[in-house]
């Protein structure tokens, strides 16, 4: 298949564009200095001259706090740039699939937020990815929503993804005990993601790691017990007590009622996922070191 892949410099674009390059796609990684979403002649003219069969798009602007600080900014890469590849990729008769986010619900609901749950995104993050999901899916008949969250993976500048790194410096740490979400390994998702362009089903998909969700503390715990690092303290946080200028969901757990039916498995155990990461994160230390 011949896939453009925007945001390809990012986590999730990067881990995208290495495993279709696996499979043998034909793949153009495009990253945002070279196709900036929110600039609709030019997503136009990138797609003519690349004519993907597929467009995965992985880029945004996923700062919460900036984007609360920065509401043009983030609506032209979070609600335009979803559209303007929805159109040129409807131009093109190609699939389109674009990555959103669990923020676009309230977080006050107890257990999973499944495709029943209504959107009632708190922040101008949540906001414009639930705009960008909606202009879409306006724009296109043939677009792919997949809402997904707690992101980790090689080449995460998060939490999550720098935990391990953080502890190995001695630095102190500190967890949220009160916010919870499903975790997603950048690897398991970029699967996932393929394997929705290729079934060219069009609808909304929440796409997680399986298991009940954690929260940031007990997270963190597993991937530092994973990790070698069981000895190294957590302090124990509220999210209040940080006062960042966006408001999160307390909880984002996410859970699909579509996968199943349509044949897809379940992605790997959460904890499972963190131990792979951690055993990549290990084998290219040792490699920078030999």
């Amino acid at each position: 298949m011949r896939v453009l892949i925007t945001g390809a410099a990012g986590m999730v674009g990067r881990a995208v564009s290495d495993h279709c390059r696996s499979i043998g796609d034909e793949v153009f990684s495009c990253d945002h200095q070279s196709l900036d979403i929110a600039d609709p002649d030019l997503v136009l003219t990138t797609l003519r001259q690349d004519r993907p069969e597929a467009v995965i798009n992985c880029a945004a602007w996923t700062d919460v706090d900036g984007c609360e600080l920065d509401p043009e900014r983030a609506f032209a890469a979070n609600a335009r740039g979803p559209e303007n590849l929805a159109l040129a990729s409807r131009q093109l008769n190609a699939r389109f699939v674009t990555i959103s986010t669990d923020y676009v619900f309230s977080g006050e609901k107890e257990g999973f937020y499944t495709q029943r749950d209504q959107a009632d995104p708190q922040s101008i993050y949540g906001v414009s990815k639930l705009e960008g999901e909606r202009r879409a899916q306006s724009a296109y008949s043939r677009t792919i929503i997949v809402r997904t969250g707690f992101i980790f993976g090689p080449g995460g500048n998060n939490f999550l993804s720098t935990i391990v790194e953080r502890a190995r410096h001695g630095d102190k740490l500190k967890g949220i005990a009160d916010a919870y979400g499903t975790p997603t390994y950048s690897r398991d998702l970029a699967v996932r993601l393929r394997e929705l362009a290729q079934l060219d089903l069009p609808g909304t998909f929440h796409v997680v790691n399986a298991g009940d969700g954690v929260s940031y503390e007990v997270f963190a715990r597993a991937a530092l017990d994973l990790g070698g690092y069981s000895s190294t303290s957590i302090e124990s946080v509220l999210a209040s007590s940080l006062h960042r200028p966006a408001p999160r969901p307390r909880n984002s757990r996410l859970r699909c009622l579509l996968s199943g039916p349509i044949g897809l498995s379940p992605l790997p155990f959460w904890k499972d996922s963190v131990g792979d990461f951690v055993a990549l994160n290990a084998r290219s230390e040792l490699a920078a070191k030999s």
